[in-house]
């Protein structure tokens, strides 16, 4: 099977490569990226026409590489990855958060959400059910920090960020910033759900009968 992932951050291959290696290494895998994408939201804030207009773009030529699914990893796009499922459908296409969204519902109570990326936090409540409670979290300079591989300051300003949250369960909403799992569960002794896993084992589920 030929999956391939669109990225609109670089920080986001290495760990979801590494959830495909742990729980579907025979997949064979396509990174597709324009960094661009999350400096132009940041910038603008608005995701626009044009923006959309790029995201269908990477989808079809994905498509026409013989795809047999799509994965993006870029977390503040929701809409414009809806679109893709709609121009592409029945081809399979995943939100990064779409499964792990699903895990942190289950467990219920109040959810926070955890970003280093502050478009995610605009975009992403709309993906919840309406009603559930959640809780934003935005680590400012994790992002920086990481970008820089100074991965135990993100790590350290992530669980920071979370210790004393009001919440019942934390789901870090990004590929990237998954790697602080172990911090936040041990400042904040909750469970602790990620996106990369859950992403691997839902798409695997949607393309293999």
């Amino acid at each position: 099977m030929r999956i391939s992932l669109i990225h609109a951050l670089r920080q986001s291959i290495e760990p979801i490569e590494a959830a495909f290696a742990r729980l579907w290494p025979e997949a064979k895998l396509q990174n597709l990226i324009d960094d661009s994408l999350s400096r132009d939201l940041a910038r603008t804030g608005t995701l626009d026409e044009n923006m959309v207009l790029r995201f269908l773009t990477l989808g079809r030529y994905a498509k026409a590489t013989g795809a047999d699914a799509i994965l993006f990893s870029c977390s503040a796009f929701g809409p414009a990855i809806d679109a893709v499922a709609r121009d592409l459908s029945p081809l399979p296409v995943r939100k990064p958060n779409q499964a792990m969204i699903a895990q942190a519902v289950e467990h219920g109570g109040r959810i926070a959400i955890v970003s280093s990326f502050q478009p995610t936090l605009h975009s992403i409540p709309a993906e919840f059910p309406a009603g559930t409670q959640l809780v934003p979290i935005f680590v400012e300079d994790a992002m920086a920090a990481l970008a820089a591989g100074d991965t135990s300051t993100h790590d350290r300003l992530v669980a920071e960020a979370c210790h004393d949250a009001d919440a019942d369960v934390f789901a870090l909403t990004q590929f990237s910033i998954a790697r602080a799992a172990h911090a936040v569960a041990a400042a904040t002794r909750k469970p602790v759900f990620t996106t990369p896993d859950a992403a691997v084992l839902d798409i695997k589920s949607a393309v293999v009968s």
